[in-house]
């Protein structure tokens, strides 16, 4: 068996700095897929300009607003899932305390329409933030399986989630997991054989040779099958505080001579979906 990664550039659409940095990333080969917000005021360009590229990006069911950006609005306007106002909370754990399933499975239909309307086709879904996976509360995981079932999509869950969890699940996740590959399996549903990103601020890290080299050695420990690596490239005017420092790492990460000879070294071919 041969190890293949998706390299994903996560968040298309987010605003315009981080729209330009993926579409441009896209056009030189440095990245295999991307996932779009079609919430965002920036989505409407965001998908003129990716479908410049000829990749169609899969659809990133997001259910909260970004921290330092202007809040967001659902696009089928579900109560359980606004504020007050109708907007998005940018609390996870709002979300997680008040979300119905119903309410989850509607705006992801909404959202999937949006896309379609527009010629974008995407194979497989994703869920920003974590949300649907019960990270924040709620697990909405089952019914987002069988929404993709229905629709025909993969879904980003990883058959072994040590990887991006560092280490072992707590016993309850464990098992909960395990039940979710399981029924995935069962409808169908494609998932990657694991899936990797980094999940520690610039603060944690210290320099851009520390974020390389934990690339470098998720890379490494890849195992066979099709597995994903998932970043969030930017510029860093165009993410406030720290957050920012990161995405802009990443980027240069993906044109980083030492990462491309890595990819060639370990012998790991990229894949543009772990359902091919």
């Amino acid at each position: 068996m041969t190890r293949r990664v998706v390299i994903t550039a996560d968040d298309l659409g987010r605003e315009p700095g981080t729209t330009e940095v993926i579409v441009e990333l896209l056009a030189e080969g440095q990245v295999s897929a991307t996932t779009l917000i079609c919430v965002s005021p920036e989505a409407e360009r965001a998908a003129g300009r990716v479908a410049e590229t000829g990749v169609v990006p899969r659809l990133h069911v997001t259910l909260t607003s970004e921290r330092g950006l202007p809040r967001w609005r659902p696009l089928d306007g579900p109560a359980s899932l606004a504020d007050p106002d109708g907007t998005l909370s940018d609390d996870p754990y709002v979300l997680g305390a008040r979300g119905e399933a119903g309410d989850v499975i509607r705006e992801a239909d909404a959202q999937l329409r949006w896309m379609r309307e527009r010629g974008l086709a995407p194979v497989a879904a994703d869920s920003h933030a974590g949300t649907l996976y019960g990270l924040h509360g709620r697990s909405w995981l089952a019914e987002a399986l069988a929404w993709c079932a229905r629709h025909g999509l993969a879904f980003r869950l990883p058959r072994d989630p040590e990887p991006y969890f560092g280490g072992p699940l707590p016993p309850a996740l464990a098992a909960a997991h395990e039940l979710a590959v399981a029924h995935a399996d069962a409808l169908g549903v494609a998932i990657p054989q694991t899936i990797a990103t980094n999940r520690r601020t610039a603060r944690e890290l210290g320099t851009y040779e520390r974020l390389r080299d934990d690339y470098l050695r998720r890379l490494a420990a890849l195992p066979e099958g099709t597995s994903e690596l998932f970043l969030h490239p930017s510029r860093e005017d165009a993410v406030r505080g720290p957050d920012g420092v990161v995405r802009v790492w990443e980027a240069r990460l993906l044109r980083d001579p030492v990462w491309h000879k890595a990819l060639d070294s370990e012998d790991v071919e990229v894949a543009g979906g772990w359902w091919a």
